[in-house]
């Protein structure tokens, strides 16, 4: 959610970022409705003033016994009182529509964010490790197939598409994974452990601003409730409707929960394989700051993510995002990218986004210091540290041998209980 009053006193910032977004014209129309709702609240406040004030000259009058003047400012009350009705409807349909306006309107940038239009303008921050030398990679999914581990046929006679079953030692590799990056990001990185809902109500998904514009990329229960597509939405919504003493920020949080995701938007993307999937696995990132701490701890938990793939000694690297790729609730986010042979390529592995006051704002999160009146909004990040099934996408590829078998990365060994490799002799 916006604030009104900045973008009623800097309209033309608002205006050039969402114009970026193929929202022309919004701060205009914000900026119309919000001069509209004004206008009506004055409009009620002063037949309100108007209505008690002739309220008491009536019984002036009646006291007096001027009944002709009784009636005469009676029937006014009852004129104001028709005004009263109409001004009340127009202040809540205005009201209505500059909320619906703003709830569905994106984050704006942060001044250092590059201008440009797509992933192509996205700027390559660093870069770790040097791509596997592998003579003619095998994709994941002939890998997993061959060691007669990953089962997609399976998957489709009981769920259908973009659905997996994995079993076996790759299994064991999945739930080594994710349990690998918990335990570094709880003991290393200091994240408190959460083991939140997998269902949420509408404020909490609006709240993380999944609604109302990504309603169809969620799947929901009958009961109206909503099926978590990251720990994101439960550990950010920890603070909703929340004080928070801001002498105990910055909270850090981390969840390994199953995600459940529609793709609506990705019919014909990554078909193939574990790269899209309706349901997987995920490490997510929470940091709750105050305002004037959101970028340093920004920095701060790219570092915790790029943290995992260099125990697990996965080239990758990190890239800033330009305004036409970040995602809607952003105002700054990196990517990580890690190396896939087999597509001879760096792909998304995680996402880490410092999203301001945008979601603060709409879950009305707040923070107050200690011995001051007032509160402010808080700032929420959220990150993947990492996505489990693209780490084990990356893992099984990158550890390849000629013969198909997959060594276990050194880090991932004692979860394995001395697994060295997986396949063969």
């Amino acid at each position: 959610m916006h604030d009104i009053r900045a973008i009623r006193e800097t309209p033309e910032l608002y205006e050039t970022a969402w114009a970026a977004k193929g929202r022309s014209g919004a701060a205009a129309q914000a900026v119309e409705l919000d001069a509209k709702l004004r206008a009506a609240k004055l409009a009620l406040e002063t037949a309100q003033s108007r209505r008690n004030e002739a309220s008491k000259l009536v019984g002036q009058a009646k006291a007096r016994k001027d009944e002709a003047e009784a009636q005469r400012l009676m029937a006014e009350v009852e004129q104001v009182k028709t005004v009263l009705a109409e001004q009340a409807e127009v202040e809540r349909a205005v009201s209505g529509e500059l909320h619906d306006l703003l709830a569905g309107l994106p984050n704006i940038p942060f001044p250092d964010v590059p201008a440009g239009a797509d992933e192509h303008d996205n700027v390559e921050v660093r870069r770790w490790g040097e791509p596997f030398a592998i003579s003619a990679p095998r994709d994941h999914v002939d890998l997993g197939e061959g060691l007669g581990l990953v089962d997609f046929e399976a998957a489709a006679r009981m769920s259908g598409a973009r659905f997996v079953v994995l079993k076996g030692q790759v299994a064991r590799l999945e739930r080594a994974i994710g349990q690998f990056m918990l335990d570094l990001q709880t003991r290393e990185h200091g994240y408190t452990e959460v083991s939140p809902p997998l269902l949420v109500n509408d404020a909490a998904a609006y709240g993380t601003d999944k609604l109302p514009k990504f309603a169809d990329d969620l799947f929901q229960t009958t009961d109206g409730r909503w099926l978590i597509p990251t720990a994101e939405v439960p550990l950010t919504s920890m603070v909703m409707d929340q004080i928070v003493a801001e002498e105990e920020l910055p909270l850090r949080m981390t969840a390994l929960t199953p995600c459940f995701r529609s793709e609506a938007g990705a019919s014909g993307r990554d078909t193939r394989g574990m790269i899209r999937q309706h349901q997987f696995y995920k490490v997510e990132l929470v940091s709750i700051t105050a305002p004037d701490k959101s970028e340093e701890e920004h920095e701060r938990m790219v570092g915790c993510a790029e943290a995992v793939l260099k125990a697990l000694e996965l080239p990758f690297r990190t890239m800033l995002l330009c305004t036409g790729d970040m995602g809607f609730g952003a105002r700054k986010t990196y990517d990580l990218e890690v190396w896939i042979p087999s597509e001879g390529r760096y792909r998304e592995i995680s996402s880490c986004s410092n999203c301001g006051d945008f979601q603060a704002r709409r879950m009305n999160a707040r923070a107050k210091k200690a011995g001051e009146k007032g509160t402010r909004f808080v700032h929420s990040l959220n990150g993947s540290g990492l996505a489990v099934g693209r780490t084990l996408v990356a893992v099984m590829e990158n550890y390849q041998d000629e013969n198909g078998r997959i060594a276990i990365p050194q880090a991932l060994q004692p979860y394995m209980h001395g697994v060295t490799h997986i396949g063969g002799v």
